[in-house]
């Protein structure tokens, strides 16, 4: 009983911590590994330290590269207009009166490599001037812009988050892609049906402030549609090739064309053919560019503070497991293991809820799953994919005042804190749900 208690004094510290107190999650998280370790009893100093380090180096050294070359793509893309074009391409698919729609739809595109935050601020001013251009409230377009960028944000690699859960999981990064994509579709489908239906009752004026010749001169210098989308896909497409070709019935062979795709479809290969092709996205590629001040810098900068805080996420949850807290866990739940797909959602909408950045919540959430996964009943390979997507489901609910995210969609779109609370922060509870329910549904049918 002390470990579950030591447990949630920990979370509760890191909440403190990272709210309260303003510190860094990396130092909440590297204190509450120690802090557990020393206090649980269960470890000898030395040994507290070993786990530390090799939960911390472990981790890093599974997915560092991976989250370093996604946040090239994604910077990338931002800075040469691609993301403008996908944007422009959408629209024209699904037709001018179905903004909310188009938004939703390149949110969630644009969100597998760069980060919501970013994301938001580049696609607003477009979604400001076609609610002008088709006279509808600026809040459809916004709230179905905000949830289609989060979709894949929490739940499709290689956005860092669920890439991190997925290396503290060992979970096979093409069945998270596969699994997260099919549940944040349902995700995506909720998100726009509430924005049409109750966001786009509340009028937001799509002010005159946009520059849509600015915009237009932008579309006209970026890159084609196509050359946009191969950086984001191509990666996708070898990693789930690579999954695909591990199946035990080897639909590729075992010769050396399996070989090859089990070579390209590693995560770290697959990323950074991804940096090749989004280093062709600009009409001229300069040094500049990939300089320690330029794209790439910017980048490495972006990507740093996330790497960083998935390696404490990994040295807590290695100290936990070291600790023996999954014996614990599996004598209060016994052999039922009846909260199983539940559970991660439930830390990881907790964590979300009380703390606010939903990375944090993802990777704190994976770190407490980790030693809980046999008592869970998930350790197969689908089964830690799905667990994944359940803890990047978690992060979503709920985004409010203590979250940037909030804060960015609401001061770009010019809403009120409670118009805030009525869109973004019920628009992200329905999703979250959305998301869960699904994988629970799934998780009864292949589990």
């Amino acid at each position: 009983m002390w470990l579950l208690i030591l447990l949630l004094l920990a979370v509760v510290f890191i909440i403190i911590a990272t709210t309260k107190l303003n510190l860094h999650p990396f130092l909440a998280l590297l204190i509450a590994a120690f802090g557990y370790g020393i206090l649980c009893g269960k470890m000898s100093l030395e040994q507290i330290v070993e786990s530390v380090n090799a939960g911390f180096g472990g981790i890093i050294g599974d997915i560092g590269i991976v989250i370093l070359a996604g946040a090239v793509i994604g910077t990338f893309l931002e800075k040469s207009g691609g993301a403008y074009k996908l944007a422009e391409s959408t629209l024209k698919l699904v037709g001018n009166k179905n903004v909310p729609l188009a938004m939703g739809i390149i949110g969630y595109i644009v969100s597998i490599p760069v980060f919501c935050d970013s994301a938001f601020v580049i696609l607003c001013p477009l979604a400001k001037a076609l609610s002008r251009k088709v006279k509808i409230s600026f809040a459809a377009s916004a709230i179905a812009l905000s949830l289609g960028l989060y979709a894949t944000h929490t739940m499709v690699p290689p956005t860092p988050g669920p890439v991190a859960a997925a290396g503290l999981l060992e979970a096979d990064l093409g069945l998270v892609i596969l699994w997260g994509a099919l549940v944040s579709i349902v995700a995506l489908g909720a998100g726009w049906l509430f924005a049409i239906k109750f966001a786009a009752r509340i009028y937001i004026s799509p002010d005159a402030e946009s520059p849509e010749q600015d915009m237009q001169e932008l579309i006209a210098e970026a890159p084609s549609t196509l050359r946009s989308v191969v950086p984001i896909f191509l990666p996708i497409i070898l990693i789930v090739a690579r999954s695909i070709g591990d199946f035990p019935s080897h639909p590729f062979g075992q010769g050396d064309v399996a070989a090859f795709i089990s070579f390209a479809g590693q995560p770290v290969v697959a990323l950074l053919v991804g940096v090749f092709f989004a280093l062709l996205l600009p009409k001229k590629i300069t040094t500049e560019m990939l300089s320690a001040s330029g794209w790439v810098g910017q980048a490495v900068v972006a990507a740093a503070t996330i790497i960083i805080i998935t390696g404490c996420g990994g040295a807590f949850g290695k100290v936990l497991q070291n600790s023996g807290i999954a014996d614990v866990v599996k004598g209060y739940l016994g052999e039922s293991a009846r909260f199983s797909i539940w559970l991660p959602f439930i830390i990881a909408a907790a964590l979300k809820t009380a703390q606010g950045s939903s990375t944090v919540a993802i990777i704190t959430t994976a770190g407490i799953v980790v030693p809980l996964l046999g008592t869970l009943g998930l350790e197969s390979p689908t089964a830690r994919a799905l667990a994944v997507v359940a803890i990047g489901a978690g992060s979503m609910v709920v985004s409010h005042a203590n979250d940037s995210y909030f804060w960015v969609v609401t001061g770009l779109s010019k809403m009120s804190v409670k118009q805030g609370y009525k869109l973004q922060t019920l628009g992200t509870l329905i999703e979250g749900c959305a998301a869960a329910v699904t994988l629970w549904i799934i998780s009864l049918v292949v589990l």
